[in-house]
C-alpha cells in the first residue's frame, strides 16, 4: 500500500510538471480573432493575454463604436482562448490522474 501512495505522488508531481509546460506552450498559441467586418482585429495567447490590437483608423472617429468593437471582439478572442486553454489543460490533468474507479464521472 505505502508503495502505491508513494507511485501515485510520483505520478502526481509528474502531471502538476507537465501542466505547468503546458501553460508555457499555451502562451505560445496565438488565438485570432476579429469583427464582422474586419474592422478590429485582436490576438491572445491561448492564456489569455493580449498580443496585439488592430484597427482600422475609421474606428476612431467613433468612440463609442470603437468600445462596442473592443469589447464584441475581445469576449469572442477570450471564449476561443478560454476553450483551448481548458481543452489542454484538462487533456494533462486528466491523463495524469491515478485510476480511481468512478472519478471518470467527475473530469
Amino acid at each position: 500500500m505505502f508503495g502505491d501512495l508513494m507511485g501515485m505522488m510520483g505520478k502526481l508531481k509528474e502531471t502538476q510538471q507537465k501542466i505547468e509546460e503546458t501553460k508555457k506552450r499555451l502562451d505560445t498559441v496565438l488565438i485570432d480573432e476579429q469583427s464582422t467586418d474586419g474592422l478590429l482585429k485582436v490576438t491572445l495567447t491561448a492564456n489569455r493575454k493580449i498580443k496585439s490590437i488592430e484597427m482600422d483608423e475609421s474606428l476612431l472617429h467613433d468612440k463609442e463604436q470603437l468600445e462596442d468593437y473592443l469589447i464584441l471582439t475581445l469576449n469572442k478572442a477570450i471564449e476561443k482562448a478560454s476553450n483551448v486553454n481548458e481543452a489542454e489543460l484538462g487533456a494533462v490533468a486528466k491523463e495524469g490522474m491515478p485510476n480511481i474507479p468512478g472519478m471518470d464521472k467527475f473530469m
